[in-house]
């Protein structure tokens, strides 16, 4: 279920057991389940760890970086989104492991600039009262590019 911003787009509605990831969002911080009994993390949000079944998932701060593991340029706007067409919607390895599904910006939507493995680095977007992800690429302290 989604509700709507002032934008017109879509705004996730937390769950019980996503309300913490989206608590985490608004103070700008990463957050995924860890698992305490086999060490692995898991993304999206869920009841049980993915990989052994046991309800030992514990919220964790994570980098926030990770690499461009694919992508589409989507050029049909969903509701709200007529503006911003084309956009990149990227599927991000986080470093961490898991991938995340999210939006590319500071990279224009051209496949010659789209480069796999590329690094990229979450940031933070206001959506009416909820906070979402986006991935840039990954700017290194003292970098220019």
């Amino acid at each position: 279920m989604t509700a709507e911003s002032s934008t017109g787009k879509a705004l996730p509605e937390p769950t019980p057991i996503t309300r913490p990831y989206w608590d985490a969002l608004k103070a700008h911080e990463l957050q995924l389940q860890h698992c305490e009994a086999c060490g692995q993390y898991t993304f999206y949000p869920r009841l049980r760890c993915e990989h052994c079944g046991k309800d030992a998932l514990k919220w964790t701060p994570v980098s926030g970086r990770g690499t461009l593991h694919s992508y589409i340029i989507n050029h049909v706007a969903p509701p709200g989104w007529e503006q911003d067409v084309p956009y990149v919607v990227a599927v991000v390895k986080l470093e961490e492991g898991p991938r995340m599904l999210s939006n590319l910006r500071g990279v224009p939507p051209d496949p010659e600039l789209l480069k796999l493995d590329m690094p990229l680095q979450v940031a933070f977007v206001p959506r009416g009262d909820m906070v979402l992800t986006v991935f840039e690429p990954l700017q290194l302290k003292g970098s220019q590019a």
